[in-house]
């Protein structure tokens, strides 16, 4: 791993410091390539914190442009970047706080044609996605790509973050969940409103993207105690946080005794926008 030069040593000092961080950790970080699928409401606490932290390389898809609408949850991005790409909003943003991240930018959707070529260029994957149908499509690219998954998702007033890495097994030998543990396939469209129809409360989404990059650099670090196999729950009006156990599913299309997903073709048709609009 590449040393830390001056300026490095300078402005991460807090972490050289922190026992369970310290020079090696803060040069495993330096190293790391994460990719934040979406630059929206969960992709900007995510990116603004893990830019801070020192990943030395962030990638960053969305095709959407921001809007003012956006504003009072997106927190990566300004008043004056209305109208502008997200992913290029992202990087401006990004680079004023922290010009030693090299930002990689996909002002494109992410497709079963894509994700994998996308995916398997990185690290570890953090999804900020605000629809099932990409959330789905970035689960089954990672578990085939090898890469672990922190996932997040917003309701109005309450959010969900676990991270699934399916390709590694549990100390009881079994393989650590995926989505498709949790729900094993999307719910038919329309069942779910989305934000758009039924709001979300801004703080919620900051909320939840620090405990996502938090999650982010604790698997780069290999630090403390893993969420796969668990989802942690936020409820806002109840000020409180659960969490909940998630057992490998031996009948789940994907990872089960009888996998009947073999590849990313299903879902050529049901791609969504990788944006997050929360």
């Amino acid at each position: 791993m590449a040393k830390l030069n001056a300026d490095e040593v300078q402005r991460y000092k807090r972490h050289l410091v922190l026992r369970e961080v310290g020079a090696q950790g803060q040069q495993k970080l330096k190293a790391a390539r994460v990719l934040v699928i979406g630059a929206g409401g969960l992709g900007s606490p995510v990116l603004l914190y893990l830019a801070a932290a020192g990943v030395g390389t962030l990638g960053v898809i969305d095709d959407d442009r921001v809007s003012i609408d956006n504003l009072q949850r997106q927190v990566l991005h300004s008043t004056a970047a209305t109208g502008q790409l997200k992913v290029e909003s992202a990087a401006e943003t990004i680079r004023r706080i922290n010009p030693l991240v090299t930002v990689e930018t996909f002002a494109e959707r992410l497709t079963a044609e894509n994700a994998l070529q996308i995916i398997s260029a990185f690290d570890i994957v953090a999804d900020g996605s605000d629809n099932f149908a990409t959330r789905y499509l970035v689960s089954d690219a990672c578990y085939f790509a090898k890469k672990p998954l922190v996932y997040a998702a917003l309701g109005a007033l309450d959010g969900y973050v676990s991270v699934f890495k399916p390709h590694e097994t549990a100390a009881d030998g079994t393989p650590y969940p995926t989505l498709r543990c949790l729900f094993p396939e999307a719910p038919p469209a329309g069942l779910v409103a989305n934000c758009s129809e039924v709001g979300v409360l801004g703080p919620v989404a900051g909320v939840i993207g620090t405990l996502q990059a938090t999650e982010t650099v604790k698997e780069i670090l290999g630090l403390g105690e893993s969420l796969a196999g668990r989802l942690m729950i936020y409820d806002a009006l109840a000020g409180r946080f659960d969490a909940i156990e998630i057992g490998w599913d031996p009948a789940n299309p994907l990872t089960g005794t009888a996998p009947e997903i073999h590849d990313l073709s299903l879902h050529r048709s049901t791609s969504g926008p990788a944006c997050a609009a929360e």
